[in-house]
């Protein structure tokens, strides 16, 4: 998982060093998320870690409320998250997260993105299983936490990784653990940073050229340029 989270890093730092995009971006989840779960924090465990994320994202006070209140109105937030999949030239496989008020919008511009660089869109099924989708928080990293404890205790929550990025704690559990995960953090009160979800390749990375390299970024930088898209992942190494 190693090689994979560092690939993934990377691009999500690509992607959220735009802070405008990065708002968008957070406002649609906060969206869907008081949609789907009620714009109460106190009863919308993932809205209120959405919430955190976008404070430590820096994001206004204003944008946030707003983004959650527009989930109560009846002509906005009508958001769908969609999954789309394909595979770049050079055989690499991409799966894009997206969070869309207009499918056919969407689709097409995707579709175009991939026929350009020589890939092309497939079908639902057609690379999601190459990736596990893993629950992922951050904590503050303070010197009283042993993280091996932390780890042994998170076990039982559904936590499979527990590492140190600099000042962080980056824990990573399955998909079905995210509300367990949460639940401990704000208990033990650890200062929580962020809390999503992230793909992460089950298998062997694609190994490819610098050129070959090359044509996939372009394509990356794309899909990852429209304002439907949320997140992108590939198999590459």
């Amino acid at each position: 998982m190693g090689r994979a989270f560092e690939y993934r890093k990377a691009r999500k730092l690509k992607r959220w060093g735009n802070m405008s995009r990065t708002f968008t971006r957070l406002g649609k989840e906060l969206t869907i998320a008081a949609k789907q779960g009620g714009t109460d924090q106190e009863n919308n465990p993932r809205l209120r870690a959405i919430v955190q994320t976008a404070r430590s994202e820096n994001m206004p006070k204003d944008n946030i409320e707003r983004a959650i209140k527009r989930a109560e109105e009846k002509d906005k937030g009508d958001y769908k998250e969609v999954v789309y999949e394909g595979y770049g030239p050079h055989g690499v496989a991409i799966l894009v997260e997206t969070a869309t008020d207009n499918t056919t919008r969407t689709v097409a511009n995707l579709r175009s993105y991939f026929n350009k660089s020589g890939g092309n869109l497939g079908t639902s099924g057609s690379v999601e299983f190459m990736f596990d989708h893993k629950s992922v928080f951050k904590i503050k990293f303070k010197p009283s936490i042993d993280l091996e404890e932390l780890e042994l205790e998170l076990i039982d929550f559904g936590v499979e990784e527990v590492f140190r990025d600099e000042d962080e704690i980056v824990i990573y559990g399955t998909f079905e653990s995210y509300g367990a995960i949460q639940k401990y953090i704000e208990e033990k009160e650890l200062e929580f940073i962020s809390g999503g979800f992230d793909r992460v390749v089950n298998g062997e990375l694609k190994e490819l050229s610098p050129e070959d390299k090359a044509d996939i970024e372009k394509l990356l930088d794309r899909i990852e340029d429209d304002d439907d898209v949320q997140n992108v992942y590939t198999n590459m190494a």
